[in-house]
């Protein structure tokens, strides 16, 4: 395999990215980065100032570097790097070995045989460092695959053959959760799609709600409705738009009387698009409860990527769905607010109201024991 960044999926990516930039020594002679604007490439640990994120591509060997053009670094001298035999080491055939088998995901047994591990230890190991199993990982890929060869024309039917599918009621199944539409939405970059909105005043300042049929694919609080409305349709450049208060006021008032301070949100139906590692941080920020709050670290090792704070901190700032999944509720470890997508003082105050809703809360309950006592 020549540049890995040609193959590999976006949360591998991503975690090689987090290598780079905290100099992990892990990655040694596994992975190497090259400059596009320098056309030099280094190791994961170069002592050197580290480029802008989208100047970076990632090789697998010193050689597949210079074949793509790259000179070496003469500060780390890259092709002195060794190959250490570790457990990431091994990770990482895996990841080639997945990304190589296009047309059907191997057993774990498979898997395990090509690298002298039993299918538990490889399965739990992948997921350590990956975050996702084996099988996960070549899901994604494949989806990336077929989201690849749709973008470029290929008929639908084609590229559910060509990528592995072995009907198209699988990837029909999952096209919800994984596309944020249905596959020939998707072909069409979203042109088609129908999305109902409303924009209503509240506590903290004006609130859009964005809808397909599935579910929200969009909660914003601004401080005009003309500035909402111009960035969702910004969006989602290609889809149909329609302002609907009434069709959706079932999901809008449940989040107008959260902010009100009257109930806690109850859980609401969402449509999404994210990446794997996405989806893992989102669901993460899901499970903390009402009235207390988690800091970047905590989010990152609840993922089983306790490196990975840097990227949790991205997947919270890109978060779609303010307050549904409550991105607001992480902090920094020393207590601080940090950045917030929709302004630090609509932070505080969202973390001030679920303080008095989640004591509301307790005392209700406890009202409800010395009843039935």
């Amino acid at each position: 395999m020549d540049n890995v960044t040609a193959t590999r999926s976006i949360d591998t990516e991503e975690m090689l990215w987090q290598a780079v930039l905290q100099r992990d020594s892990a990655f040694e002679g596994l992975v190497f980065y090259g400059v596009r604007s320098t056309k030099i490439y280094c190791r994961p640990t170069c002592p050197s100032r580290k480029p802008n994120r989208d100047r970076v591509c990632f090789f697998d060997s010193v050689q597949s570097a210079e074949a793509a053009g790259y000179r070496p670094c003469k500060r780390c001298l890259p092709q002195e790097a060794t190959l250490p035999n570790s457990n990431l080491a091994k990770v990482l055939v895996i990841c080639r070995y997945l990304d190589s088998h296009s047309e059907t995901i191997p057993s774990l047994a498979e898997l395990g045989s090509s690298v002298k591990m039993s299918p538990a230890h490889l399965q739990r190991t992948f997921k350590q460092i990956m975050g996702v199993t084996p099988f996960q990982y070549a899901d994604a890929r494949r989806l990336d695959r077929f989201k690849q060869q749709i973008r470029h024309g290929k008929p639908i039917a084609n590229a559910l053959y060509h990528t592995g599918y072995g009907a198209s009621s699988r990837l029909y199944e999952k096209a919800p959760k994984q596309l944020g539409m249905t596959p020939a939405a998707y072909q069409r970059s979203g042109r088609g799609e129908l999305i109902r909105y409303a924009i209503v005043e509240s506590p903290l300042g004006y609130l859009l709600v964005a809808a397909t049929d599935r579910g929200l694919c969009s909660v914003r609080l601004g401080g005009g409705a003309a500035e909402l409305e111009a960035e969702l349709h910004q969006e989602f450049k290609n889809a149909q738009f329609q302002a609907d208060d009434r069709q959706l006021q079932e999901w809008v008032q449940p989040i107008v009387n959260y902010l009100s301070g009257l109930n806690s949100l109850p859980q609401l139906p969402i449509d999404i698009q994210a990446t794997a590692f996405q989806r893992q941080v989102w669901e993460a920020l899901q499970a903390i409860p009402l009235g207390t709050t988690a800091t970047y670290s905590d989010i990152a090792d609840r993922i089983g990527q306790p490196k990975a704070v840097r990227a949790v901190a991205r997947a919270c700032a890109t978060n779609p769905i303010a307050l549904v999944i409550p991105c607001h509720r992480v902090i920094q470890k020393s207590g601080g607010l940090s950045g917030y997508r929709w302004g630090i003082d609509r932070k505080r105050e969202l973390l001030d109201l679920e303080q008095r809703l989640s004591q509301l809360e307790v005392g209700d309950r406890a009202s409800e024991t010395e009843s039935r006592d």
